[in-house]
């Protein structure tokens, strides 16, 4: 079994906490707590046959919004084998800063992956096209932390694609 270091990135109160809890414990908690500096949290996914059957151990880095792009300034990103940039549905200002972060991320770990998940579908509709035009190199994936809806794929394709890049 490996471990990888991902890296949850994104604006105050988007839903990366969430998502990384719904993930770990199948469970959303809708008392919100905003995370100071890092939590992290550690999750064994199977990765199925595409990729030989094999069981990643991800190590959530969740991180504080607050820090914005000044996180790739600070030791946590460090060795980050990949990242889930979130943004909020209901917010399109997140989404634009989600579109920065990314980019940060790739520049900085070029070949890494990077997926951008637009968070809480549940109480908003997801926004239009978010391709190319939009400031998005890939692929854009929808969820609600709180339905689980998207959740289980988001977490799977990344480990999958890291999986694939240290093989």
């Amino acid at each position: 079994m490996i471990s990888a270091k991902v890296m949850l990135l994104g604006d105050i109160g988007v839903g990366k906490t969430s998502l990384a809890r719904r993930c770990v414990f199948n469970k959303f908690e809708s008392d919100y707590k905003t995370t100071i500096g890092v939590d992290v949290l550690t999750h064994d996914i199977g990765l199925g046959p595409d990729c030989g059957g094999e069981t990643l151990r991800l190590v959530l880095w969740d991180t504080d919004g607050d820090f914005g792009d000044r996180i790739f300034d600070t030791v946590y990103v460090a060795g980050a084998s990949g990242a889930i940039v979130v943004a909020d549905a209901s917010r399109p200002s997140t989404i634009v800063k989600a579109a920065s972060l990314a980019q940060r991320f790739e520049e900085r770990f070029p070949g890494r992956p990077a997926i951008v998940i637009v968070n809480k579908v549940d109480i908003a509709p997801p926004p239009g096209d978010l391709g190319p035009a939009a400031g998005f190199a890939g692929d854009v994936l929808y969820s609600s932390a709180k339905t689980g809806e998207g959740v289980a794929e988001l977490f799977q394709r990344l480990g999958a694609a890291i999986w694939r890049r240290a093989s």
